[in-house]
């Protein structure tokens, strides 16, 4: 399956900016799930290609010049192989993906809702434990923001996405399991505008099985991988500094569709 990505990021500003740089995470990898047939990112200024600690595709843009708009445009084609069942496999060691993150701490009501869906750790137990986090924490469209963490969106019982990631990585990593954040994009038939989407992968067996609480689904045959980390600040699309600019506005499209 071909899928096409639209992927834009409009930035105004309130007063004129300068010399700001973007750290950019929106370039989507090879691996056994998926190929990447084309891929381009427009940016304004100059920019540098690498790869961050957890082996994901890092542009550093940079601006030297004012401004009060700029729109950065990722578009492409990814082809996706239905079959494997499992998340992807790399050489990063899973343990890593044990580290405390300040948006995926866990309280002690939460280690007791995961020990009591996860009596014993196998997959049929976890994904009762996906399937419990989204009955208890209902998607609600823009109730939390980039800076909710787990234990704030598990009192407030509502949240998105990145909040039902940092939740389950939180509960899983209380089990004594590796848990690591996906970002990327979810391909669903009909709906042709989505949010960039996120989910988790948990290390089981020697192998990372796909968990997207949001969605309640188990393997990842409509996923597009553009990251992996510990939480979203080490997958952030875009994140970046400047001098001045005032209050910022931003607004993002995505469009991903069958071709």
């Amino acid at each position: 399956m071909k899928l096409m990505v639209n992927h834009q990021t409009h930035y105004s500003y309130s007063e004129a900016a300068l010399n700001s740089i973007q750290y950019i995470k929106m370039m989507p990898f090879n691996n056994r799930h998926q190929n990447v047939k084309s891929w381009d990112i427009s940016v304004p200024g100059e920019k540098q290609i690498k790869r961050d600690a957890f082996n994901n595709i890092w542009i550093t843009s940079s601006q030297r010049y004012v401004y009060q708009q700029m729109t950065i445009m990722a578009q492409g084609i990814v082809e996706l192989n239905l079959t494997p069942e499992n998340g992807i496999d790399d050489q990063i060691n899973p343990y890593l993906f044990m580290q405390p993150t300040p948006s995926t701490m866990c309280n002690a009501e939460m280690k007791e809702f995961a020990h009591r869906c996860v009596p014993v750790i196998n997959h049929e137990n976890l994904m009762y434990l996906a399937t419990s986090v989204l009955e208890y924490i209902p998607y609600v469209p823009q109730s939390t923001n980039v800076n909710t963490t787990a234990i704030d969106a598990f009192q407030n019982r509502q949240g998105v996405c990145q909040d039902h990631s940092h939740v389950f990585i939180a509960m899983c990593k209380s089990l004594g399991l590796a848990a690591r954040y996906v970002s990327g994009y979810l391909f669903v038939p009909n709906i042709s505008h989505l949010a960039s989407h996120a989910w988790t992968e948990v290390y089981l067996n020697n192998s990372w099985y796909c968990f997207d609480v949001s969605n309640q689904l188990f393997i990842p045959s409509s996923h597009i991988y553009v990251a992996v980390g510990r939480d979203y600040w080490d997958v952030a699309p875009v994140r970046g500094m400047r001098e001045k600019g005032g209050i910022e506005t931003m607004h993002s499209i995505v469009q991903v569709l069958a071709c």
